[in-house]
């Protein structure tokens, strides 16, 4: 699985939460620590105690040069990795908002680069990542890109950069959607009564129990929608408020991944 990268090592640029969340895949995976150098201004006591290179000498041709940095941190970190570029060296990034041509100019237009856009639950190994490459990536690369992203959940290929607004306004910021529901589902049960504890305990179940209910069954979500509403019940009335074309679910969130995606397209420039 890490063939090339245990012999010529791997640049982490950045180990916050999604970094070390890696890191972690990596090293239960089999990685070797010494294979890993690590990049962090501030790295925490448990990636310090890893036994990856902290800071220290980088290799001269790493295998994979992974940048897991905020956008924000970009320009003050990206030269640390700039003498990579235009070299054997794979980019692999996970910094959101961020373009494969804004990396080219950086880093050099022959660089192989690929883009990534995991999302939050990823840290506990149940994420998805979607992943794209430049024209200087060849499927051995999205092979080793896909490898190093599935220690953290799922991966996906993209056909092209364009997909990834879509991609970021559906999985990239979707978690944060999910949240909200369990939110508002909670206090939507205390309001008919329900204890606070209690009913944000419900709520977290179902969605965490129908989310994985979604993924593991062999129907569509459409037919297990269908399965759990009786005529005339509970969940019928239920979904004729949320299925509502105007008010409900439908148009809600078309309206709220149509203005993700639209951020996303004004924050890549």
């Amino acid at each position: 699985m890490f063939e090339g990268i245990s012999e010529r090592g791997l640049v982490l640029l950045g180990c916050g939460k999604m970094g070390s969340a890696m890191l972690a895949g990596w090293l239960e995976r089999g990685l070797a620590p010494g294979a890993v150098h690590v990049i962090d201004p501030k790295p925490s006591d448990w990636v310090k105690g890893t036994g990856v290179s902290v800071n220290d000498t980088l290799p001269d041709a790493p295998a994979v040069v992974l940048i897991a940095v905020k956008p924000q941190q970009m320009g003050d970190a990206l030269p640390d990795i700039a003498a990579f570029g235009n070299g054997a060296s794979l980019f692999v990034s996970i910094a959101a908002g961020t373009t494969i041509g804004h990396f080219e100019d950086v880093l050099g237009p022959a660089s192989p680069i690929v883009r990534a856009m995991p999302n939050t639950p990823a840290a506990i190994g149940r994420g998805i990542t979607a992943i794209v490459g430049n024209a200087r990536v060849a499927p051995a690369h999205l092979e080793t890109a896909e490898a190093l992203l599935s220690a953290v959940g799922q991966v996906v290929r993209l056909d092209g950069e364009a997909q990834m607004d879509a991609v970021t306004a559906v999985s990239g910021s979707g978690p944060a959607y999910v949240f909200h529901l369990v939110e508002t589902l909670a206090a939507a049960g205390v309001a008919e009564g329900l204890p606070d504890d209690l009913s944000m305990r419900l709520a977290k179940a179902t969605v965490a129990g129908a989310g994985a209910l979604a993924e593991a069954a062999k129907e569509d979500p459409a037919q297990l929608r269908v399965n759990v509403t009786s005529p005339g019940g509970t969940t019928a009335a239920a979904l004729e408020v949320l299925m509502d074309g105007e008010t409900g679910f439908p148009a809600l969130l078309r309206r709220a991944v149509r203005a993700a995606a639209e951020r996303s397209r004004e924050l890549a420039g």
